[in-house]
């Protein structure tokens, strides 16, 4: 076990399941991970293995079937399945996010209908906020579920849904005119979608087109929601009353900044084991590669970043584990983790010079992958709004 692997504080449970986790990925994920991403093919072997382990259910209560596991055991987790191939991570994220939302904002019956079966995997999750052209601006969202007798008729069209064919229950977030409010957040609320997997008409009035081709975080299904004349119930809107969507979307987003975070922390982990290797293996002027000053320098600043951005997300999880207030820590965790993510994908590439442009070589694919965690669960501009002004709430001028 490298330095970069090591955690203190934890439990012996603790520790004995990111060892099993990680031996899952050297023996499961890392042998096949390139080849799957270059045929853009979902990882349907994988994923039962992660069903067998329990890991659908690692943070669902055990009176639900889950292993009732911490934010920070998740997060661990989590960072070692992304060192193995980020789409892998991706593919719980979402389930991740769903589970924690309908177990913190879901009525009893809504967690008896759905804990269970995701806690097997069964029932797999996708959440869905954004739009073609809304980006960040969340207020923007355009689709809409009208009261229609003691019905909910949706209509409208979601973008970037990660699992958005391969998952059967989708939380997306609607806009529901409740009447006049002094904030646009308070009229939207959080439906509870039940579809087939798979494309086409997956349910009556809701749509999944196909996959959109990415440049990368490939092999996990990445699509649209398209919405039209889709009926549905109040006993589909999570925790039963319309309006309190928007928080309840905040609050998943904040615990998935730590889960994004420790996606980054697990790919730079592995770029810069494949940097440092190849630096021990590749000889210029006589000498291996190791041995330039210039490549110590770059190995130096790449480990220091690794640490730093591990050390953020771990600071992160334990909050949100003690029930403290942790949306500064997770924005500063995601922001810092996804920038030095690329940055030490980039050292590493480059390290490898005219190889790393090979798809032979590991580092090309995820050269490919960094990006998109400068974007998922908020880009670094929404991270540094967070930041800062959570700081002016806490550093008040006097």
């Amino acid at each position: 076990m490298s330095r970069l692997q090591t955690t203190d504080g934890l439990t012996e449970e603790q520790h004995e399941l990111v060892k099993l986790v990680r031996e899952f990925v050297e023996e499961q994920i890392l042998p096949v991970a390139t080849e799957l991403e270059h045929k853009d093919e979902y990882p349907t072997d994988i994923v039962e293995g992660m069903k067998e382990m329990g890991i659908f259910g690692l943070m669902i209560p055990e009176e639900y079937g889950g292993l009732g596991e911490s934010l920070l055991t998740y997060a661990l987790v989590v960072e070692e399945i992304a060192r193995g191939w980020m789409s892998v991570s991706g593919i719980i994220n979402t389930h991740f996010i769903v589970a924690y939302l309908i177990l913190q904002h879901g009525t009893d019956e809504q967690k008896q209908r759905y804990l269970p079966r995701m806690a097997t995997g069964e029932v797999r999750g996708a959440f869905s906020m954004s739009e073609p052209g809304l980006g960040s601006d969340v207020a923007a969202i355009r689709t809409k579920a009208v009261k229609d007798g003691e019905d909910w008729t949706i209509n409208g069209q979601k973008m970037w849904l990660t699992n958005g064919g391969s998952a059967n229950l989708v939380a997306v977030l609607v806009r529901t005119d409740l009447g006049e409010s002094d904030s646009p957040y308070k009229n939207m609320t959080t439906f509870l979608v039940e579809k087939e997997s798979g494309f086409g008409e997956t349910a009556q009035g809701v749509t999944v087109p196909g996959k959109i081709d990415k440049m990368g975080y490939k092999g996990v299904d990445t699509t649209e929601l398209i919405f039209d004349g889709h009926r549905t119930t109040d006993a589909q809107i999570l925790g039963g009353v319309p309006g309190q969507g928007f928080y309840q979307m905040m609050d998943g987003v904040e615990v998935g900044r730590v889960n994004v975070a420790a996606r980054a922390c697990g790919l730079s982990r592995r770029a810069f084991e494949l940097g440092i290797a190849y630096s021990q293996q590749r000889e210029t002027f006589g000498k291996k590669i190791a041995e330039h000053q210039g490549i110590l320098f770059r190995l130096a600043d790449m480990a220091t970043k690794v640490e730093a951005s591990h050390q953020m997300m771990v600071m992160a999880a334990r909050l949100k584990d003690a029930g403290r207030r942790n949306d500064l820590e997770a924005g500063m965790a995601k922001y810092l983790a996804s920038e030095n993510c690329a940055d030490v994908v980039e050292q590493s590439f480059r390290i490898h010079g005219g190889y790393g442009y090979s798809k032979e070589y590991e580092i090309e694919r995820l050269y490919r992958e960094a990006p998109m965690l400068l974007i998922g669960e908020g880009t670094a501009e929404i991270q540094k709004m967070i930041i800062g002004r959570r700081l002016l709430e806490d550093y008040k001028a006097r």
